[in-house]
């Protein structure tokens, strides 16, 4: 069994992935707008190169999925976080940097009686990550 996260974005969904793709190490496997399929008849002519559904492929076999959503629709994310587990301290440091830069940062990136590292924030796009090296 896999568990994966669905993002949903108010239009920036192409902008947050090749974002996350960069600064994750992953790549973006599939990437589609509404425009040529049967959902684009079902948004404004403004929002069909949207995105409707995006896959990025991170280190670990790992993935994270996403779309734009339904144009007027959209509602802010809250009652979780997307969770980075890692290893390496500088690594942890310069995702945390990089997500926090245009974001909120709700506790900064420091040492706690669990990890070396652990931090929460809300990125430029508004979706909430916690970091955290153990």
């Amino acid at each position: 069994m896999n568990i994966n996260a669905y993002l949903n974005f108010d239009g920036q969904c192409e902008e947050a992935f090749n974002f996350y793709a960069k600064t994750l190490g992953g790549k973006i496997s599939y990437i589609s707008p509404y425009e040529g399929t049967p959902m684009a008849d079902h948004v404004p002519a403004e929002w069909r190169m949207k995105i409707m559904h995006a896959t990025l492929d991170l280190p670990g076999d790992q993935v994270l999925m996403g779309a734009d959503s339904m144009h007027g629709r959209h509602k802010t994310a809250q009652g979780f976080s997307v969770t980075i587990n890692l290893s390496d301290i500088a690594e942890a440091e310069r995702i945390f940097k990089a997500f926090a830069e245009k974001g909120t940062v709700q506790m900064k990136l420091e040492k706690t009686f669990w990890a070396v590292g652990f931090g929460m924030l809300t990125d430029r796009f508004g979706v909430p990550w916690m970091i955290n090296c153990t």
